[in-house]
């Protein structure tokens, strides 16, 4: 059975088929700016960045910390992430695997009051 989101329709066909008719960082850089305001681009990047840190066991603190996002949003992005369509798993997988991601810096210790 193949993923039929709900907000799926002729519109949002023609927006992912735009994604991936590109072809370089470059040119998704090109678009996003194109359609996007700066600050959802970055809510976007946050967003990614906070499921990869959640996967890789950092703390609601730490990953707050590190982004600027609110504990909140990183709480939504947890539910997404081990309860979506398995977007963020796919993409991260990927990146992963290809070695196109950085190394995550270890998380700091926790400190004790």
């Amino acid at each position: 059975m193949a993923y039929e989101p709900k907000w799926r329709n002729e519109l949002t066909d023609q927006l992912c088929l735009a994604f991936l008719a590109l072809r370089t960082p470059e040119e998704c850089c090109r678009l996003l700016e194109d359609i996007c305001t700066i600050s959802e681009i970055q809510a976007l990047a946050q967003r990614l960045a906070a499921a990869r840190m959640l996967r890789a066991g950092y703390t609601y603190d730490v990953i707050a910390e590190r982004t600027g996002m609110s504990t909140a949003t990183i709480s939504r992005v947890k539910k997404f992430l081990y309860y979506g369509a398995d977007g963020y798993k796919l993409v991260l997988d990927r990146l992963e695997a290809e070695g196109k991601l950085p190394p995550l810096p270890p998380p700091e210790p926790e400190r004790k009051s």
